[in-house]
């Protein structure tokens, strides 16, 4: 821009946040042998990452191509190479290491499996699931489900799988439900061991009930929904984009509370059956 259009170096220089001295250090500098060596070496990783479509490491990409070239190149030149390409594998991330928190408030398991009601809003299952959709994106969906005629109480679908995503489902449901005391089975995920969650039962004054370590019946009727819901809608569509799944679970959420009829509820959808009691 300086040769081809007059425009001051200073001026330049400034707007790409570099001193003039380092312009001029670039102007006259001619690479190393090494340097030279790198960006060849470059040239080659880039060309076997995508021959094999990304799955590479470094560990992997030194192994190779030490082999084709003949050379002994050590993992750190290669790791560094990727890195300034930003080429990364795309197989087996290592996971991060999370310090478990300890549980603040547990419950036991007062549901033990008896989910069956003679009213609606006498027992409550909640739980929360992973949906993914787009390039391997996620989103969660957290419903609440009536024990009596299995209806779809509340459902809220979020990017994060976090307290408020449990709490504004719970709130919902009670909104919806305003006065309803149930008997609220979850199991021991961090969000209904919060304080946060204590909180909510303290003011909706619902009791609590958790399931057992590793046993997913204790929580059924959720776990069968879950299950209903993915093999009817989830599994059959592709979800582009975090809008085009809400509207997938909104319209299947719809569908199964008013026009799923099932014979445990004498032929009748679960909104149906409510509605008679």
């Amino acid at each position: 821009m300086h040769g081809e259009k007059g425009y001051a170096l200073t001026k330049l220089c400034e707007l790409a946040g570099i001193a003039r001295s380092a312009y001029y250090k670039w102007l006259k500098w001619t690479p190393s042998t090494r340097e030279l060596e790198n960006l060849k070496l470059a040239k080659e990783v880039k060309c076997r990452y995508d021959k094999r479509k990304g799955i590479l490491g470094y560990r992997q990409m030194r192994i190779q191509l030490n082999r084709k070239l003949k050379k002994g190149y050590n993992r750190k030149r290669y790791y560094r190479i990727m890195r300034a390409l930003e080429l990364r594998a795309v197989i087996r991330k290592k996971r991060p290491n999370y310090v478990k928190a300890p549980a603040l408030h547990i419950a036991e398991n007062v549901m033990n499996r008896k989910f069956q009601a003679d009213a609606p809003n006498q027992k409550w299952c909640t739980d929360v699931t992973e949906l993914k959709y787009g390039n391997g994106r996620k989103a969660y969906l957290s419903a609440i489900i009536d024990g009596y005629d299995n209806s779809v109480v509340s459902w809220v679908l979020s990017h994060s799988n976090n307290n408020e995503l449990v709490m504004n489902t719970v709130k919902k449901a009670y909104k919806r439900n305003p006065g309803a005391k149930p008997l609220l089975h979850s199991d021991r995920g961090f969000q209904y061991t919060s304080h946060e969650y204590q909180r909510l039962q303290k003011k909706y004054k619902f009791r609590t009930s958790m399931s057992r370590v590793s046993r997913c019946l204790d929580n059924q009727p959720i776990e069968r929904f879950w299950g209903t819901f993915k093999t009817e809608s989830f599994y059959l569509e592709k979800y582009d984009t975090y809008d085009n799944l809400l509207r997938s679970v909104r319209t299947y959420i719809h569908y199964y509370n008013n026009f799923r009829y099932t014979e445990r509820l004498n032929g009748l959808s679960p909104n149906e059956y409510r509605q008679a009691a």
